[in-house]
């Protein structure tokens, strides 16, 4: 993976943390770190499922796969959120 690729993938994290952050209502008890941290790697597991189902690429913006990223932050964040208030 070229450094280009790695940039865009952060970027690309940051959006999905923040919008899956925005999704999961009331307040979440993680900070930014982790909110960037659940959006690189619900872009990628989102990118893989969105893959799975033949609807990675398709002409124009990429929709479907852009929500499925987005959910799969938001249980991430909801999930990391329950683990950490139990602590």
């Amino acid at each position: 993976m070229e450094i280009s690729g790695i940039i865009s993938a952060i970027v690309i994290g940051v959006i999905i943390g923040v919008l899956g952050r925005l999704v999961v209502p009331g307040r979440q008890h993680i900070g930014i770190l982790w909110t960037i941290v659940v959006g690189i790697v619900a872009a990628f597991i989102g990118a893989g499922i969105a893959s799975a189902f033949g609807v990675a690429d398709t002409k124009g913006p990429d929709w479907i796969e852009w929500f499925i990223q987005i959910a799969v932050a938001a249980v991430g964040i909801a999930a990391l959120d329950r683990v950490k208030v139990r602590r």
